[in-house]
């Protein structure tokens, strides 16, 4: 496969970022801008030996002035912009009764308004040649389990608006993408305790292919859908979840 040769990518997301146990992936042959929501996720932005460069950037996606100034320390850091990958998102598992008014508002600040916000920007700042933009999502938007509605639905809403971004945006070369993840194990998921107990059996008896996912199996679909591999797909969902639907 054909990677993304020395285009400069913008990765932004919360806590672990799907790329982080395989950095070469993402940095071989170019450069990176990876904000992170957690300040603890500096360390693990840093160069891994790919001949790449990362920098991390902290801010809140759910703030336009925050967004603005990412976007700014990217041109003033690498001088343009090619890849935005949202990969910005909280989530939290709870009956319908047990939501509050203010969690709607953090979820969805960050996994809806926050990926709005940065396309805005980075629409703004893409070359002539266009963009690429990917959104990642969940599996969830298939499976919909019970107790996700605010995160499920959240991200559903993110992968209509890629749709409409896909048709919208598709005259001006910038095509729209989102990846679909299954049941990862990250660092949000840990921390939050869902894969503890009797959870991860049904999570991996829920995915055919056996087993939970790791950062590494969703950073391939990303990576192909920024390559010029891709350069024809526009408006899809790729779902790298094992087989989980």
């Amino acid at each position: 496969m054909r990677k993304s040769g020395d285009r400069n990518w913008r990765i932004q997301g919360h806590r672990s970022c799907h790329r982080q146990r395989d950095g070469a992936s993402w940095g071989k042959g170019g450069r990176e801008l990876c904000f992170r929501s957690s300040w603890r996720g500096k360390d693990s932005c840093r160069d891994q030996g790919s001949g790449g460069q990362a920098v991390a950037v902290k801010a809140d996606v759910s703030k336009s002035s925050d967004v603005q100034e990412l976007f700014e320390q990217t041109i003033r850091t690498f001088g343009r912009l090619d890849i935005l990958v949202n990969n910005a998102g909280v989530y939290r598992f709870e009956p319908i009764e047990a939501v509050t008014e203010e969690e709607f508002h953090r979820i969805y600040n960050t996994n809806v308004l926050g990926a709005l916000l940065t396309m805005q920007e980075a629409i703004k700042r893409f070359g002539p040649d266009g963009g690429t933009i990917i959104n990642i999502a969940t599996a969830g938007i298939s499976t919909t389990a019970p107790m996700s509605s605010v995160y499920t639905s959240s991200k559903s809403a993110l992968v209509t608006l890629s749709h409409v971004l896909a048709k919208e945006l598709g005259p001006r070369n910038i095509r729209v993408n989102v990846v679909a993840p299954g049941a990862t194990e990250t660092e949000g998921a840990h921390a939050i305790g869902v894969l503890e107990g009797p959870m991860v059996k049904q999570l991996v008896d829920g995915t055919p292919l056996g087993r939970l996912g790791q950062p590494e199996d969703i950073v391939g679909p990303v990576v192909f859908l920024a390559s010029s591999d891709a350069h024809w797909v526009t408006g899809e969902v790729l779902f790298a979840s094992g087989g989980s639907r």
